[in-house]
């Protein structure tokens, strides 16, 4: 089964920069590494409800990459499986057509190697599966980075473009094994602490804004998100 959300990719032209910007937001970012196929390296905004924010930067052009080309902003975003072989064969059981699982992971600063399991579901507007098969403690940071001076304590919501809001409701029951529900923007399904909105728009798929539980309301400046929408909502 799908457990919660996992995180969101968020691609910066400049990591360093990206790294500073946040800090300016208020958030505690901590470096996450280089991921071993040399393309990219990223930073991250880990929250108490177990999700976080992975800033992405490029390290050399990669056309061949699936990443590459798109951003600045929010550009995909991940769903955590109890049993990432498991949930691919039940998904593609009720007719999603995920592909994987594949071995994936990256290397901390300190040296420290983490594995995990990719799935890539057929179209943008779905999530990608990322399954732990080091320990996830070793992927999240520190407890202590949880806090953030911005008063930040989650992501409890996500809005997904989707260019047939029907196919993607049908895409996400076969995923998740639930049915998307009614909402204002579109149609809502809900995983742990966080409901992921699909919304009709035609000039683009996949996660367009997240608004983040916090103590105080805010809509973050986009210039120091990088092109994300990001709002912290009580």
């Amino acid at each position: 089964m799908i457990l919660q959300l996992d995180h969101l990719v968020i691609a910066v032209d400049d990591l360093a920069r990206a790294i500073a910007d946040y800090t300016r937001l208020g958030f505690t970012v901590v470096p996450g590494g280089e991921h071993p196929d040399g393309a990219t390296h990223n930073a991250l905004v880990a929250f108490a409800d177990g999700t976080y924010l992975e800033l992405l930067a490029f390290l050399a052009p990669n056309p061949a990459h699936r990443w590459w080309g798109r951003g600045p902003g929010l550009i995909d975003f991940a769903v955590l499986p109890d049993d990432t072989t498991a949930v691919v064969a039940e998904a593609q059981a009720r007719g999603l057509a995920l592909s994987g699982p594949s071995t994936g992971g990256r290397v901390r600063p300190d040296g420290v190697r983490l594995v995990w399991q990719t799935a890539l579901a057929p179209a943008r507007g779905l999530p990608f599966l990322c399954g732990d098969v080091t320990p996830r403690s070793l992927r999240l940071p520190d407890p202590a980075s949880w806090h953030h001076a911005n008063g930040a304590l989650g992501i409890t919501r996500l809005t997904v473009a989707v260019a047939d809001l029907a196919l993607a409701a049908a895409q996400y029951q076969a995923l998740l094994g639930v049915a998307p529900q009614p909402d204002v923007a579109g149609v809502a399904v809900r995983l742990a602490g966080t409901a992921i909105v699909l919304t009709p728009m035609s000039a683009q798929a996949g996660p367009v804004a997240a608004c983040l539980r916090a103590t105080a309301p805010a809509i973050l400046d986009r210039r120091l998100a990088h092109g994300a929408a990001l709002e912290l909502v009580v």
